[in-house]
């Protein structure tokens, strides 16, 4: 009988025993991941924290490394990417932002450089943050900058979290850009102005020279007020809500009143501007932005075409898109500029561009109006043989044509 008793004891002290630990566990993963959720909620930013001072235990003495739900459910909704890698540089689990940089194809580690953090974390636990350069896997087509936050969730599991710096690098550079090209677009008229102004003043005594002179101070005030103008319209348009209320908008008065307001220029350049046959299409918008958008294409045809040549101007619809064409039989463009060419203050012939007037801002306008009317803007080119800019706006909704004329468009 005692020899039972004894057996029994022997059997309960193993089960507790065994019940203690897996509780001590739990209790581990469960603090690592509330101190994790904390982190999210309060900063913004993942930031795993465990015990100070307390190195991890050896690989072998931990238990399986098997995801815990509750982080799992954290990787779904964080807003980067993040993953945990487990023994040997296998990645547990990953969030859907991680996919797309390409970081763990196959549910490995890609990148060697990451790898090192992870397995220096492993070593002696504690948290490290690095920016690193890489090329992008598995081709290594293209350059990306992360910021990488390393964090041991146990002896063999590991969160990792990437963030993307490359588009806020990329946007920085083009707002540096786009203040150096302001800045010098700006300063050439104003310099020009002053120099004119000097000459105005030593040749007071020479009437047909101040004439001269001020021809010419009339025509940088011009372009600096263009300048002006155009970067007014582009703020405008990159900004707020430009079609807070659409209207139904006529295509053939657009055409109409984009060519009328090019015709003293075209004169001026011998340059014929012809238009095709009307047609009953209506856009939802703001007619003074695609008025604006054709003119300011209109204008590049007849400033970059030679004298006594054609601009064609023609409207179609055609599967719910309405398209309208501005032909030209100018200068082209090259293939390897015409990417670039919406950009802002991008010219591909710096000096034609000095000599026409242009700001370097129209064809931006044009790309950002088609943007706000859920629309595009194309490019035909041979260079010597012409170009054809074409916008594709969406047609109105025959419904809501019906309402009256004048009432916005909800």
């Amino acid at each position: 009988m005692n020899s039972r008793r004894i057996l029994r004891r022997r059997a309960f002290r193993r089960t507790y025993a065994v019940s203690a630990a897996r509780t001590l566990v739990d209790v581990d993963l469960t603090s690592g991941l509330a101190a994790l959720v904390g982190a999210v909620v309060g900063g913004g930013l993942v930031w795993v924290v465990l015990s100070r001072g307390r190195r991890p235990a050896p690989a072998e003495a931990m238990p399986s490394p098997d995801v815990p739900e509750g982080l799992t459910r954290l990787l779904a909704v964080l807003p980067g990417a993040a993953f945990v890698v487990g023994p040997g540089s296998t990645v547990l689990d990953a969030s859907a932002p991680a996919a797309p940089l390409g970081i763990v194809p196959g549910g490995r580690l890609a990148l060697s450089e990451i790898a090192a953090l992870v397995a220096a974390v492993r070593r002696d636990g504690v948290i490290r943050e690095e920016e690193i350069e890489v090329r992008r896997p598995p081709l290594g087509a293209g350059v990306i900058r992360l910021r990488v936050r390393v964090a041991p969730l146990s002896g063999t599991t590991t969160l990792v979290l990437l963030e993307d710096l490359s588009e806020a690098q990329r946007v920085d550079a083009v707002r540096r850009d786009f203040v150096a090209n302001v800045s010098h677009e700006l300063k050439t008229p104003v310099g020009a102005l002053s120099l004119l102004a000097e000459a105005v003043q030593a040749a007071s005594d020479d009437p047909e020279a101040v004439q001269r002179f001020a021809a010419r101070m009339q025509g940088e005030a011009v372009r600096l007020g263009n300048l002006v103008n155009d970067l007014v319209d582009l703020s405008r348009l990159q900004g707020g809500e430009p079609l807070k209320e659409p209207r139904p908008v006529e295509i053939d008065r657009v055409v109409a009143e984009a060519v009328d307001s090019t015709k003293t220029l075209a004169h001026a350049r011998e340059i014929e501007v012809v238009v095709g046959g009307p047609v009953p299409a209506v856009v939802l918008g703001d007619e003074n932005q695609l008025v604006m958008a054709l003119r300011n294409l209109i204008t590049n045809a007849v400033a970059y075409s030679p004298p006594r040549t054609r601009v064609a101007v023609a409207a179609r619809a055609t599967g719910g898109v309405i398209e309208v064409s501005v032909t030209d039989q100018g200068i082209g463009i090259p293939p390897e500029e015409q990417a670039r060419i919406f950009e802002r203050f991008y010219r591909v012939d710096p000096a034609r561009s000095r000599i026409t007037g242009g700001t370097g801002l129209g064809l931006a306008l044009v790309k950002h109006v088609c943007a706000n009317h859920g629309g595009e803007c194309t490019v035909w080119s041979v260079e010597g043989a012409g170009s054809t800019f074409t916008l594709r706006l969406p047609a109105a909704d025959p419904s809501a044509l019906a309402r009256p004329e004048g009432e916005p468009i909800p």
